[in-house]
């Protein structure tokens, strides 16, 4: 499979380059409230990726870890640029994956948050399902909206008019959907572990204390550091982004700093 133009937002000058990488369904909207931390506090470039098949990037079956991470692999361009990558759940996948060396990007650090790592039979089997599906059409761009909320995980944290709700969905024939395909639900299962294990830089995994989707017994199966952030969720970048910075700038040290003087 070959690997596609996406869909990007950047800024700063300079290396290190920060690349920000969504989690499942969501697209690079999903860190406008993290942005102005990013930009006060990350002394080089910056790169927030619409993966393949959401936000608005090309539809392009079929979905994967590694495909969206030879996508993202070609959107940095450079292979002698030292890069840090800063993950959301199945975004934390892409830069396990990233972090192999197979793409090609030298990779410093991965902060990885969020992260699903156990997925049982059924599970990857609803998930597929799910897949499958024709994508749903609303009647009106509110109503897609509420929807991508909901399936995202964002509902309540995050208004149904506001620009992270409203990237998440597109004009359809008859109405609106959801911007990302149907599809990429496909793109899930039980690998974590292997590209955990094959990373060739330091991974840090790191949740929401509240997260339905993992807990820190199984962070710390892979990573003995692991951390939980107290009294956040699964999107706790959109909650508290400037804890999840903090939490960040300790795990990579003198990498990221108070921007400048």
């Amino acid at each position: 499979m070959s690997a596609i133009d996406i869909h990007t937002r950047s800024g700063g000058s300079g290396a290190p380059v920060l690349v920000l990488l969504h989690g499942i369904g969501a697209n690079a909207a999903v860190w406008n409230r993290m942005l102005p931390v990013v930009e006060g506090r990350w002394p080089g470039r910056w790169i927030a990726a619409d993966l393949r098949g959401h936000g608005r990037s090309a539809h392009a079956p079929p979905y994967g870890y590694a495909g969206f991470a030879a996508d993202v692999a070609n959107a940095l361009g450079s292979q002698d640029e030292e890069t840090v990558l800063f993950g959301h759940s199945m975004g934390g996948v892409v830069a396990m994956a990233l972090a192999t060396g197979w793409f090609g990007v030298t990779v410093r650090h991965v902060f990885a948050f969020g992260v699903k790592i156990g997925w049982t039979l059924d599970e990857v089997a609803q998930m597929k399902g799910l897949a499958a599906r024709p994508a749903r059409v609303f009647g009106s761009r509110a109503e897609a909206a509420e929807r991508y909320l909901r399936v995202s995980g964002l509902a309540g944290l995050v208004e149904a008019d506001a620009p992270e709700a409203l990237a998440g969905v597109a004009e359809a024939e008859g109405g609106f959907r959801l911007a990302a395909d149907q599809g990429v639900y496909a793109a899930v299962g039980p690998a974590v572990g292997d590209f955990y294990r094959a990373a060739n830089a330091p991974v840090r995994l790191a949740a929401g204390e509240a997260d339905p989707m993992v807990g820190l017994a199984e962070m710390q199966a892979l990573d003995p550091q692991a951390a939980l952030l107290p009294g956040l969720g699964h999107n706790c970048h959109v909650e508290a982004p400037e804890r999840v910075w903090e939490l960040f700038e300790e795990t990579i040290g003198g990498q990221a700093s108070a921007g400048p003087p």
